[in-house]
């Protein structure tokens, strides 16, 4: 009998109608070990070794599983194709006390052909992948542990600090900081409506005696009347005429990783 061990009982299900009675499919249910409840769980004096710990809700179904892997011939970790489902899939190998050439699949359509395929081509566990799960996981922990508190006692008591949130905040003090530390600054442009074949359109002067205006060139009221007087009675030729569209797209928005 070969054992395969998916993620949900209602996956579980599914598969179990494609395999033929040679196998038996059970449910992990998720994570089968995490950090501690009420503890940091992560050595900070021991390069962030995490202390993982199979909470008491799914004891039984380790003893059940244990059980099962004890009594098959082979052991399929069959687990979502993610950053969790590789950490998961680690998991159950250590909890269950799996050895060797550990059996990974992976699918990416809930099909009888796919399962099958993937059975015949399994893999080993993606060690990439589970350290940056496991990177996340003890980067939530220190942040929220360390972080929660200090909300706690300087703004209130429940809130939760996080890696996304903690970064969020960051990009808000620091525009805040802008914010407070602008100092204004005086600057006049000089705009003209002309007139054209009974069409009147607005333009800016940006040269002044040959030379491009920047921005801050005019900085009084007074030398803005100045150069208006100097312009008013000038001549105006248009040289050339250009016509186009333009689509302006908006940044994309942030996700974890852009905003770490």
């Amino acid at each position: 009998m070969k054992l395969v061990i998916v993620e949900s009982p209602t996956k579980a299900k599914t598969l179990g109608g494609f395999l033929g009675k040679e196998y038996r499919i059970e449910s992990s249910y998720g994570h089968m070990r995490d950090l501690p409840k009420g503890e940091l769980g992560v050595d900070v004096e021991k390069n962030f070794e995490p202390k993982y710990v199979i909470p008491r809700r799914v004891q039984k179904n380790v003893t059940t599983l244990k059980k099962a892997a004890a009594e098959a011939d082979e052991v399929i970790l069959a687990t979502d194709e993610d950053r969790e489902g590789e950490a998961i899939a680690w998991h159950l190998a250590y909890a269950l006390g799996l050895e060797g050439d550990i059996k990974r699949i992976v699918f990416h359509e809930i099909t009888k052909g796919a399962i099958e395929k993937a059975i015949e081509k399994p893999r080993t566990i993606n060690k990439d992948l589970v350290d940056a799960q496991q990177a996340r996981r003890v980067i939530d922990r220190l942040v929220g542990y360390k972080l929660s508190p200090f909300l706690w006692k300087k703004v209130r008591g429940g809130l939760s600090a996080g890696r996304v949130q903690s970064v969020t905040l960051k990009l808000i003090v620091g525009r805040e900081e802008e914010i407070r530390a602008f100092k204004p600054q005086e600057y006049w442009t000089i705009k003209g409506i002309f007139a054209a074949k009974d069409q009147k359109f607005e333009t800016e002067l940006i040269k002044r005696d040959g030379k491009k205006l920047d921005k801050f060139d005019i900085k009084t009221a007074r030398e803005a009347q100045i150069i208006a007087n100097d312009v008013k009675g000038a001549k105006a030729l248009v040289f050339s005429v250009t016509k186009k569209e333009s689509i302006r797209r908006p940044l994309p928005p942030f996700i974890t990783s852009t905003l770490q």
